[in-house]
């Protein structure tokens, strides 16, 4: 058996990025492996112990394929000196209090797209990461749904595992399913050992605290102990401290000892620059043309993007064929039109006007200026292309004589697309507004 007759079933039976991400990195260990054990080593301590929780049972399947036998699976680190650590085995063990929770190797620093949306969010990670309890603490990172926050969460956590730090990543869900299972099994001692000695603590989605009193009682509690002995706390919401509801207000304030930074929605640049480095992360060559019209036709979560990567690389595959525009266009389409569904004309009109600095009214005026006439082409433009809006509908709405009018503006908006770059920015731009509903 080696390496490479394993990782060919692996990569059969995982997806695309697991398999680029985790399962490539495994070395069959031919010294120490026999009948009955197996032994793999992998590049650090916490992707031994991603593999080991998440694809065990991967590996069991292609050893068993090969072989024809059930050994034990071992997962090592290269250059562990058999004797120094406790052995792992494919028997996951309990960890012991204290241990650092299991966390997503991917989610490191070097992966994350940094631009002006997150900037100081990622900044602010980075110093938490570098000097645990020493400045920032507590660090409150918040904004919309799959911006990056947990991404950097668990960034500051995987730094600090491999300097030996303990550290627990949970959601708030988890915390509270802990507590309450430790006080109806009467194992205080046990969750606050968990919770209450670690050098770092980080919590995802405290917004779900709101109106869990005695929640909130043994949060508050744990906060101030690991605060007072100078440990990291680390938390995430989708909105700032003061606009949770029916939050405690001595939670509010601790909330806000530190620093809060947002994580906002990307321009444009980001977008593209995160596609970009998604796709080399998970092995996928995309032209321009492609990741322009991912970027401008797909909305900002960073998690939709990355498995709408994953959903073309995987067609692609399946197809035997290259991955163009034409390819894109048809996958994505369905997921497009019900976009388009949610876009109204006026919505336009407003994200226009207010980039161009002028009144929405003058868009649907008989003025005929130059910086109208431009705005009310780029409107008809937009519209066109992300609402199902006929012809003859935008003429009516925007005063206008006909549907031939109409025609005329969406054919010179395209003539300057090609010729002037300038022009072509500022549409991309406005469309990137327009899907993100930034009106």
């Amino acid at each position: 058996m080696n390496t490479k007759d394993v990782l060919a079933i692996l990569k059969e039976e995982s997806t695309a990025t697991d398999y680029e991400r985790f399962l490539k990195q495994l070395i069959y260990k031919k010294s120490g492996s026999n009948e009955k054990l197996v032994i793999f080593e992998v590049p650090n301590k916490y992707l031994a112990n991603w593999i080991k929780t998440k694809f065990l049972n991967n590996i069991k399947y292609a050893i068993e394929k090969i072989t024809n036998q059930k050994p034990k699976i071992e997962i090592k680190v290269i250059g562990e000196k058999k004797g120094t650590k406790k052995e792992q085995s494919d028997s996951i063990q309990t960890s012991k209090l204290g241990d650092s929770t299991i966390l997503n190797p991917s989610y490191t620093f070097d992966s994350f797209v940094v631009g002006s949306s997150n900037q100081m969010a990622f900044n602010a990670s980075l110093a938490v990461a570098k000097k645990p309890g020493v400045q920032y603490n507590p660090l409150f990172i918040y904004g919309g749904t799959g911006l990056g926050k947990t991404h950097l969460l668990q960034a500051i956590g995987n730094y600090n595992v491999e300097l030996g730090k303990t550290v627990i990543y949970v959601t708030i869900e988890q915390f509270m399913n802990d507590f309450t299972f430790a006080l109806r099994n009467q194992n205080m001692e046990h969750f606050r050992n968990k919770y209450r000695k670690c050098d770092l603590l980080l919590i995802d989605d405290v917004q779900f605290l709101s109106g869990k009193e005695q929640t909130q009682e043994e949060f508050f509690h744990t906060f101030n102990e690991l605060h007072s002995a100078n440990k990291q706390i680390v938390m995430t919401s989708d909105r700032l401290p003061s606009q949770i509801a029916s939050l405690v207000d001595r939670l509010k304030s601790r909330f806000e000892w530190g620093l809060t930074a947002d994580v906002q929605i990307p321009g444009l640049e980001t977008k593209i620059a995160i596609i970009e480095k998604k796709s080399e992360l998970n092995g996928i060559k995309l032209t321009k043309d492609v990741i322009d019209y991912i970027a401008t036709n797909l909305d900002n979560s960073i998690r939709e993007i990355e498995g709408v990567l994953i959903r073309i690389n995987a067609s692609a595959n399946l197809l035997n064929q290259e991955i163009n525009l034409d390819l894109v266009k048809n996958l994505l389409k369905e997921q497009i039109k019900e976009q388009k569904e949610n876009i109204k004309l006026p919505d336009i009109i407003n994200i226009v006007a207010k980039e161009l600095n002028i009144k929405p009214s003058d868009i649907k005026s008989k003025k005929r200026t130059a910086t109208v006439a431009n705005a009310r082409r780029i409107v008809i433009y937009l519209t066109r292309e992300l609402t199902h809006n006929s012809m003859p509908d935008i003429a009516k709405f925007l005063g206008m004589k006909d549907h031939s009018s109409i025609s005329h503006n969406i054919k010179k908006a395209n003539e300057l697309i090609e010729q002037d770059e300038n022009f072509k920015i500022i549409i991309e731009n406005l469309k990137n507004k327009v899907i993100n509903k930034e009106w």
